[in-house]
């Protein structure tokens, strides 16, 4: 078909040089597909490369530990990706004898996949013909056939994988899917896309009926959840600090995290030390305690959006959950906590003295 052999052409001259464009390796674009599923390229890469080369093979990263997995995955968010690696990687090494699947149908098995995972890493390490629909080729397909069923419903998800099944090139499936995603994050971008230029323009029906700002369609989106958290940043005179690990089934599960205190609203000094959580974490008795910002930080995840504020409590007594402050930097945390970490040296250097 024309629109096939359009975009391999396309993709050929326009094709990113990304490290795992050369290697057909499952392991590697295992690893790369599963960094990119909620990460753009430019900031997955660097991730890519610290990972292959702390884990260059498959039998290093089943012998990880979590935390040292969930460091390393440390700002790239959905920890749950890292989380699902580690444990695939454990199953394909004792459960497979270190020998990866090769089809999309045993590509699903493992935990994290789905199928545009499993097609990505089925068409290009084993040739299997099976499309991928990802964000791109969503928008790409929409605008180009004028699809205007929503791409979130039930529907669409099958009707778009049919459709890009019925394109693919059989012979070449791994350059024709690599082709229609890097089409869709390039050319047929989701906000001004080069349509002037574009080898498609002749026959896209969006551009020809002035639908290339609406297309794709949508459901409605979940609606945000608002969450507040108080972090107490709870340092003691011996240079300890307070540290918990997230073991609930929630956002950043298995990430550190100062002692927290979770409300229903934003609360001043006043409500927090009537709280049962902060009579609970700490005896007022002889701490100092200062809010570090009046107005909450927000941290918007995708269907939450975290106002969050870090109060600084400084202490002579013994601190439960504590770490030694030197030790800081070698646990993984959510990024809220990281960024509050390397903005606030002085604040946790101000323990260098035993005054």
């Amino acid at each position: 078909m024309l629109f096939s052999k359009r975009l391999i052409y396309w993709y050929l001259q326009n094709k990113r040089d990304l490290p795992w464009r050369k290697t057909s390796n499952p392991y590697y674009i295992w690893i790369s597909e599963i960094i990119l599923q909620q990460t753009r390229v430019d900031q997955g890469l660097e991730y890519y490369k610290k990972f292959i080369i702390t884990f260059p093979t498959i039998y290093d990263l089943a012998k990880a530990n979590e935390e040292t997995v969930l460091k390393l995955w440390q700002g790239l968010g959905y920890y749950s990706r890292a989380r699902n690696l580690l444990f695939s990687a454990k199953h394909i090494v004792t459960q497979l004898n270190g020998k990866f699947p090769n089809t999309h149908k045993d590509l699903l098995k493992l935990k994290g996949v789905g199928d545009y995972t499993a097609s990505a890493i089925a068409s290009i390490c084993f040739n299997e013909p099976t499309a991928v629909v990802d964000g791109n080729v969503y928008r790409v397909l929409a605008r180009y056939f004028g699809i205007k069923t929503p791409i979130n419903s039930t529907k669409g998800i099958k009707d778009f994988k049919q459709l890009a099944q019925e394109l693919i090139d059989i012979k070449k499936p791994a350059t024709f899917n690599q082709a229609i995603m890097e089409f869709g994050a390039l050319q047929c971008k989701p906000k001004n896309p080069d349509c002037i230029n574009c080898p498609l323009n002749t026959s896209c029906v969006a551009l020809q009926k002035k639908l290339v700002k609406t297309l794709p369609i949508k459901d409605k989106k979940i609606a945000i959840k608002k969450r507040y958290f108080n972090y107490l940043v709870i340092l003691s005179l011996k240079k300890q600090i307070a540290l918990k690990q997230r073991k609930q089934n929630d956002i950043w599960k298995g990430l550190y995290e100062f002692p927290l205190i979770e409300t229903l609203k934003e609360i001043d000094l006043k409500h927090l030390l009537k709280t049962d959580d902060y009579n609970q974490i700490i005896n007022h008795n002889e701490v100092v305690i200062s809010l570090y910002n009046t107005n909450s930080i927000v941290h918007k995840l995708s269907h939450q959006h975290i106002y969050c504020k870090f109060w600084i409590l400084y202490t002579k007594q013994e601190i439960a959950n504590s770490i030694p402050l030197s030790s800081l930097d070698k646990h993984p945390v959510p990024i809220l906590i990281q960024n509050f970490i390397e903005k606030n040296p002085h604040i946790l250097s101000s323990l260098n003295s035993d005054n």
